[in-house]
């Protein structure tokens, strides 16, 4: 699964389920197509929670995901 977010959003990384939750894990590296990018791999149908962590500890979600659980943006790999 490879998460995206335009290159405005410095510093993130994806936080979530499949990493215990552990900031920096995920650090998502600038791409020479204007956008930020990370790839996890995970076992197809796998249900993801998870969140973007930006700099000063700002935590949000993925715009593009519409489901939500609570706090966390939702997806089925």
């Amino acid at each position: 699964m490879t998460f995206v977010l335009p290159l405005d959003q410095n510093g993130c990384s994806v936080v979530g389920d499949f990493n215990g939750w552990q900031p920096g894990q995920h650090q998502m590296r600038r791409r020479s197509n204007g956008t930020r990018s990370v790839s996890v791999t995970l076992p197809r149908g796998t249900r993801v929670r998870f969140r973007y962590l930006g700099t000063d500890a700002h935590w949000f979600n993925d715009p593009d995901v519409p489901e939500l659980d609570g706090p966390d943006s939702i997806l089925v790999v």
